[in-house]
């Protein structure tokens, strides 16, 4: 009897040290695969940090890509002419955005050009797709090709926004600033208004006239501005506000215009020959209404150091203005401009309906610093498993933005 239960202890020991093993095997395991999870994602953000730092500190391959409208042989944003994070605002001109949209013009040729920066009527910034840098590309130019996704983004650290709260006897602007999360309080505010005066006769275009001021927002980063010379609600303007303190720059803009279904639309042709077709708004996207024109006046602004707004000479020539008449249909020529020079400014156009006292202001952004565009580059980060992210704040000609990249792993798959 006692070899039985000698025999049986030994089985119930084997058994529960069995157990005790496979539970030490289990929690082992558990414990390895938290750890190389952990690594996995540690790696993932530190290579999260290299690439961003390898795209902001380097201008790329060549160094000029992002004006001479060539494909660069390795990718890099910073401004060939500055160092550290400073970024160059021709080279984030040239990247196919992720969230804008496709717009075709069939007049030229290829006929489809990617609308990269839109935010509102008053503002276009339209490239061709096939001068602009795909994602594709990019993540082969980084040599991380199946093997990594990112999105790039830049977002202006200061958001400065323009209301109308009155339209006449006086216009009445109200200037919003704000940081990340924080108003911009006690900032001083340089503007620059754009009256724009609609001629009666036909043998006239379309001109206007420049008010500068400045100002300074309260403790809630806001303040009003009146024109007490702005006596007609259908006075067509464009606003610019640029808003800084403490070294820290950012710009706003609104537009009011009393002709909103046609317009002129400004499409850059060739960044290297700086080429810039001026479009009817009905030859866009094929939709062909009744043939109409528009008369328009042309010019190109650069902000100086005071924040006043300076013409340069368009098309090599002494003059500071171009004007002239677009025709919406087929069979009519569209006129093309050549901008002065790869100085960020602003490309500004005013339009007016022939027979018509209805016209409006368009402002095109040569760089997307002029007026503060947003920029978002990439892939999809939602459904990823892991998404790391790391940012870093640059500028962009002085204005200051935030750079965030978001990377992960190709093939990840959604674990529930």
């Amino acid at each position: 009897m006692k070899t039985g239960n000698a025999t049986m202890d030994h089985l119930i020991s084997l058994v529960i040290f069995i157990a005790a093993l496979l539970i030490f095997i289990g929690l082992f395991s558990q414990s390895i695969s938290t750890a190389i999870v952990y690594q996995s994602h540690e790696a993932l953000s530190t290579k999260t940090s290299d690439l961003l730092d390898n795209i902001l500190l380097n201008p790329g391959i060549n160094a000029t890509w992002g004006t001479d409208g060539s494909t660069p042989s390795g990718f890099g944003l910073q401004d060939p002419e500055f160092t550290q994070y400073q970024i160059s605002s021709f080279s984030l001109m040239r990247l196919d955005s992720s969230t804008g949209s496709v717009t075709e013009y069939d007049k030229t040729s290829p006929s489809i050009y990617y609308n990269q920066a839109a935010s509102s009527l008053g503002s276009f910034l339209l490239t061709p797709i096939v001068q602009d840098l795909n994602y594709s590309t990019a993540l082969s130019l980084l040599g991380i090709s199946n093997t990594y996704g990112f999105q790039l983004t830049f977002t202006p650290d200061i958001t400065v926004s323009i209301n109308q709260t009155q339209a006449s006897s006086p216009l009445n602007l109200e200037i919003s600033t704000s940081g990340k999360g924080f108003p911009f309080a006690n900032a001083a505010i340089n503007y620059c208004l754009i009256l724009v005066t609609l001629p009666q006769s036909d043998m006239q275009y379309p001109s206007y006239t420049i008010q500068n001021g400045a100002v300074t927002t309260d403790q809630q980063g806001i303040v009003n501005v009146a024109f007490p010379n702005v006596t007609d609600s259908n006075q067509v303007y464009a606003f610019i506000a640029y808003a800084h303190l403490a070294g820290v720059e950012g710009v706003g803009y609104y537009t009011h215009c009393t002709s909103t279904d046609q317009y002129v639309v400004p499409i850059v042709q060739d960044i290297g020959s700086q080429q810039t077709a001026l479009a009817h708004s009905y030859d866009l996207n094929n939709s062909n209404p009744a043939p109409s024109s528009l008369k328009y006046n042309v010019t190109f602004v650069i902000s100086k150091t005071d924040y006043t707004l300076s013409q340069l000479s368009l098309d090599s020539s002494s003059s500071t203005n171009i004007v002239g008449i677009v025709t919406s249909g087929v069979g009519n020529p569209y006129p093309v401009i050549t901008l002065p020079s790869y100085t960020t400014g602003i490309l500004i156009i005013t339009y007016q309906q022939e027979d018509s006292m209805q016209g409006g202001v368009i402002m095109m952004p040569w760089g997307v610093r002029s007026l503060a565009f947003p920029v978002t580059f990439g892939g999809n980060p939602a459904g990823q498993n892991w998404v790391t992210t790391d940012i870093r704040q640059v500028t962009i000609d002085g204005i200051a933005y935030q750079a965030k990249l978001e990377l992960w792993n190709q093939g990840s798959q959604v674990i529930g």
